[in-house]
């Protein structure tokens, strides 16, 4: 019956892929590109670039900053227009022409552009809020002030007036976490539309000269035609953007100035949830302000020091909700301004040069995740009573460094110090203060050199915690120090960057009492207490674990034929989690393969498309092979531009050491996984994207998973999205407990308690976003979740590394249910013990919302104003009624926060 499952899943999938590329053949019939790329000689286009130079223009009067390009330096000198396409057609002329400028003065430089349009009325200009790539038409500027060719910055503005910026790093990556204090117009013109932008010197980081050569280049994006054009173009086949950069001449005798700016903030709280008669904590209301200030400063022209004082680390919109079974914690994205500025320096470790980056299973560890600053409060109460637990940890302050030093390091320091907290306690006879987390400093150092114009890289990371853990209860269950240093680099092996080797090799040093050394040694982390392992063991008399870890990656990038090889390990003590993250555990040793040709000439049916295939085997240190896999992937983009990506991976059986929980190795049987992703043309007024997913192991497990979103614009300032998601899966193997038992020789003295879990998840996503002007913005997210588990078939593993478990109630033993839980008797008459299983059922409704309205009433200034609901209910678990169900979420008594939140810019 599975294999009649698996095959009927991967046809229905492959169905869909023939219909969806037979509709793209449909869309292409007549269709004729406006030219070959058959008759496009690439590669003279390419050493044509390398000639390009912009030539910068010091202005002679002030220029009014409005988009209709009325100075006489737009008028009197010559633009460049040399634009090429990358899109429909890769390397063919620009169908409409762009000219743009750039000019300066002592301290701002100043991009103009005349953007014509032999169909003005065919202009797309939608409202987005800042750093919102709406689809619209745009024009961008990106500048390497450095002329390190790897990094720079980005300026974007669309004809409603909407900007973007980003950082460029890395050559071909982008953080648009980062924004600048700048300004852009734009004007509407009988054949077209023209801009100017003005962007101080001191917002942008490079060394102080007397002249300067910067790299340059602009884009255009032509929406109704998806045509995309670049002045420096890049061919698709080839992995780069900023070291293919024009070069930007002239600019001589400039005064950037010192960056100075003061961000003083206010913000105000009001919640209010229904309250808990007898409960002193619970009166229905609470009421909560704060105020503190963040401080900017350009130490030099290619350096900044960011300060915070009581820094309000709150973030605007609630994490989704998600249901995780396992032992693992669920990564959640950082949203907190302060963090996400900047962060691509902190958060790209290991990953510079090699831009292939793939990875199966590898539990891909990170030795910063800024979540850990600032986090809730890890310990727990000791007196019973009602209690008044903080929600997260107080950050007492934070400074920033980051930018160039020296000779080309690049550098980011963050250190941060976070408060003792307390857990106030009532049993209504007296108050008592329990402290719940440490006084704390969190330190990350960040560095990085670029050797011959990014030809070669080394880098470091080092990382530290440090606890002043008085209390002994937060002594057995935190460490008291833990410490990381990691170095990274990367080698072009040629000159053209086709080939790389590059990769990161660190360690991690963690010291804490003997309780919390031998509670982490126990962790899903390391599992050290694995019974049949012979390469870990436990040390109760342990103060402190250490480990090592590095992956190693060989590369092709460049052309149509692409490879990847890498080569990893994690050992047994390596732990980054006190101020990283790592998805799951380590004792890994991985080695992976990949080839990939990608085709970019449009065809038939295809406009491009890459297809990847190779597989991947994972090793404990004990030499168990763990994982195994064979892959395929194929992605395209439709002639109707629809694209879509297919993939179908095929699992071997393995052994698995972390089933059992810290219990003997498990064997994971043989299985498969489909997958179809598929994107509408997103000109529409309505786009279209869903997936959907089967997974199955045979006599194990088996998982249906699809997504569905619609997105629709009925103005170009107003847009509404909504994205259903249903799952079922059913697991035989999900884990329950462990019971010890000496009787149980064969399996170490412990069974190992399992069950058949049968899992539905009905969850959607809803979102609006109002855009009145693009500084006034609403936005309102709505996530209703419902994740229904049953469990029956309790069993226990019989050997280890096979797939052999006694279903109870089955071979004499015997399963009954009384009281929300179910006796157990594994044996029946014989002279095992009995035990309890507790019913592990559950029913989770949540309902996630929020409402906020963002203005910039001038540059860098921002007030908001947000409504945050949450609701909950746990009421017949196991048990899904969609309808009874949705019913008892809305009526759920909920969560309501009012917070007000102001901020204002002083350019000292």
């Amino acid at each position: 019956m599975a294999k009649k499952e698996v095959i009927l899943s991967t046809a229905v999938v492959l169905i869909l892929f023939i219909l969806l590329s037979l509709s793209g053949l449909r869309a292409a019939t007549g269709n004729k590109p406006p030219a070959k790329s058959a008759d496009i000689d690439k590669e003279a286009l390419k050493k044509a670039q390398e000639q390009k130079v912009v030539r910068a223009i010091r202005l002679k009067e002030p220029i009014r900053l409005d988009g209709l390009l009325e100075e006489e330096v737009w008028k009197k000198n010559e633009p460049v227009s040399d634009f090429i396409q990358r899109d429909p057609v890769d390397g063919a002329p620009a169908t409409e022409k762009t000219e743009a400028w750039v000019a300066y003065d002592e301290a701002n430089l100043y991009v103009a552009a005349y953007c014509h349009d032999s169909d003005p009325k065919g202009i797309v200009g939608l409202l987005g809020r800042r750093d919102s790539f709406v689809e619209s038409d745009w024009f961008f500027f990106a500048v390497d002030p450095y002329f390190d060719r790897r990094s720079g910055f980005l300026f974007g503005v669309n004809p409603s007036g909407s900007i973007v910026d980003e950082v460029l790093f890395n050559d071909i990556s982008e953080d648009e976490t980062w924004d600048g204090i700048w300004e852009a117009k734009v004007a509407r013109v009988a054949d077209g539309w023209t801009l100017e932008m003005k962007i101080p010197f001191n917002q942008l980081r490079f060394p102080r000269k007397e002249t300067y050569t910067w790299g340059v280049n602009f884009k255009r994006t032509i929406k109704r035609k998806q045509e995309r054009v670049s002045f420096a173009w890049v061919p698709k086949e080839d992995s780069a953007h900023v070291s293919r950069f024009a070069r930007l001449e002239g600019i001589e005798s400039i005064n950037p100035g010192r960056r100075v700016e003061l961000y003083p903030y206010s913000v105000g709280q009001a919640q209010f949830r229904p309250a808990e008669p007898g409960n002193p904590f619970e009166t229905g209301h609470k009421y909560l302000g704060n105020a503190g200030f963040d401080l900017k400063v350009g130490l030099k022209s290619n350096l900044n020091l960011d300060v915070s004082i009581n820094p309000d680390f709150g973030q605007v919109e609630v994490d989704p909700a998600v249901i995780n079974l396992s032992a693992y914690e669920t990564y959640y994205q950082e949203k907190r301004p302060f963090f996400i500025e900047g962060a691509s320096m902190f958060n790209h470790f290991g990953r510079g040069g090699v831009y292939v980056n793939a990875n199966i299973n590898w539990p891909n560890p990170r030795f910063f995740y800024s979540r850990r600053i600032g986090r809730a409060p890890q310990g727990y109460p000791v007196h019973e009573g009602y209690s008044n637990f903080p929600d997260r940890t107080t950050i007492l302050g934070a400074f920033k460094l980051t930018g160039k030093i020296g000779s080309g390091w690049n550098v980011g320091l963050i250190s941060a110090v976070t408060a003792r907290e307390f857990a106030t306690v009532d049993d209504l006879e007296e108050q008592y203060k329990d402290e719940v987390e440490p006084l704390s400093y969190y330190g990350v150092l960040r560095a990085q050199k670029e050797i011959k114009d990014g030809q070669h890289g080394i880098g470091f990371m080092a990382t530290a915690v440090v606890r002043d853990l008085d209390s002994e209860i937060l002594a057995a269950i935190l460490n008291r120090r833990a410490f990381s240093l990691a170095m990274d680099g990367w080698s072009f092996l040629d000159k053209k960057r086709t080939w790389v080797v590059g990769g990161w090799l660190g360690g991690t040093f963690i010291q804490g009492s003997q309780e919390d050394i031998y509670r982490l040694q126990q962790s899903s982390m390391h599992y050290f207490q694995r019974p049949d392992a012979t390469h870990v063991s436990l040390n109760p008399e342990a103060t402190s674990l250490n480990g090592w870890a590095g992956q190693f990656k060989l590369a092709k990038q460049q052309g149509h034929h692409l490879f990847l090889l890498s080569a990893g390990a994690l050992s047994p003590g390596f732990d980054p989690n006190d101020v990283g993250f790592q998805s799951s555990g380590s004792d890994v040793v991985d080695i992976m393969g990949l080839y990939g040709y990608q085709w970019t000439r449009p065809g038939k049916i295809f406009r491009e498309w890459t297809a990847i295939m190779g597989g991947s085997v994972q090793y404990d240190f004990g030499g168990n092979r763990t994982f195994n896999c064979l892959a395929t992937s194929f992605q395209g983009v439709l002639k109707n531009w629809w694209n879509f990506e297919y993939t179908f991976i095929y699992v071997p059986e393995a052994l698995s050491n972390r089933l059992t929980r810290g219990g003997p190795l498990a064997l994971s049987p043989y299985g498969v996984m489909n997958q179809l992703f598929v994107n509408s043309d997103s000109r529409q007024p309505v786009v279209l994207q869903g997936s959907i997913s089967y997974q199955w192991a045979h006599n194990d497990s088996r998982e249906w998973m699809a997504d569905f979103s619609v997105r629709w614009k009925p103005r170009t300032n107003l847009s509404l999205s909504v994205g259903p998601m249903v799952s079922f899966s059913r697991n035989e193997t999900q884990w329950v407990r462990k019971v010890t038992d000496a009787l149980m020789t064969e399996t170490f003295g412990a069974r190992y308690i399992f069950g058949r879990i049968d899992q539905r998840i009905v969850a959607s996503e809803i979102r609006i976003n109002w855009i009145f002007t693009p500084t006034l913005s609403l936005q309102a997210y709505l996530q209703p979740f419902i994740a229904v588990g049953k469990y029956d078939r309790f069993k226990q593993l019989n050997r280890p590394r096979a797939y052999d478990y006694l279903v109870f109630g089955e071979g004499g033993s015997t399963i009954s249910e009384e009281d929300g839980r179910y006796l157990v008797d594994p044996d029946g008459d014989g002279p095992a013990a009995s035990f309890y299983i507790y019913n592990p059922d559950f029913n989770y409704k949540s309902m996630r919302g929020t409402v906020v309205l963002r203005w910039e009433y001038r540059p860098g200034s921002l007030l908001y104003l947000v409504w945050t609901q949450n609701r909950a209910d746990f009421s017949y678990p196991g048990q899904l009624s969609l309808w009874r169900d949705l019913g008892n979420l809305f009526t759920a008594p909920g969560d309501n926060i009012f917070l007000v939140k102001f901020s204002y810019r002083f350019n000292l």
